[in-house]
């Protein structure tokens, strides 16, 4: 694994809770890995038969270390994407089942940022399941109506949550 100052790979106990809860979801799904880093939840979801898997990451090291993972695993349903995932976001028109948003804790902002982009570029599908996780002296509000809470909960430092996008909310 890539040692990089601010790589902050999601907890083992966290990513077995999280895919427990996703479960049948995934198999089929196409999904965003927002700020992919060491690639934890993008390739545990490419195991899981994700129809498609994009990565995305700004550090060029990084993701050069996560192209390396992918061929070495043979993982031929996943993308890496050298990309500030914002920019990345105003290209695309994918529409996306499940998107992971774990940002740098140092920049509590993208978790909106990126929020605000999926939703108003329309890129997520209806029933969409996003995956948020925020230090926990933080909050995350969710501020649209189509946008409901599924799951919560705490682990040591660290919120972590599903909510689900629906267009007929």
């Amino acid at each position: 694994m890539l040692d990089k100052k601010g790589l902050r790979p999601t907890p083992d106990r966290i990513r077995e809770t999280l895919f427990n809860w996703l479960n049948l979801e995934v198999a089929g799904s196409h999904v965003l890995d927002c700020f992919a880093g060491a690639g934890g939840l993008g390739m545990e979801a490419a195991s899981r038969e994700a129809k498609q898997v994009t990565l995305v990451d700004k550090d060029r090291a990084i993701s050069s270390n996560l192209s390396s993972l992918c061929d070495r695993l043979g993982a031929k349903n996943t993308q890496v994407v050298h990309s500030d995932v914002l920019v990345y976001l105003a290209t695309v028109s994918e529409c996306y089942n499940l998107v992971f948003i774990d940002p740098p804790y140092d920049f509590p902002e993208l978790r909106t940022l990126v929020l605000e982009e999926l939703i108003e570029r329309q890129l997520l599908c209806d029933g969409a399941l996003i995956y948020l996780e925020w230090p926990l002296e933080q909050k995350m509000p969710l501020k649209y109506a189509n946008l409901s809470w599924v799951k919560q909960k705490k682990a040591g430092r660290v919120s972590y949550a599903i909510a689900q996008w629906s267009v007929s909310r």
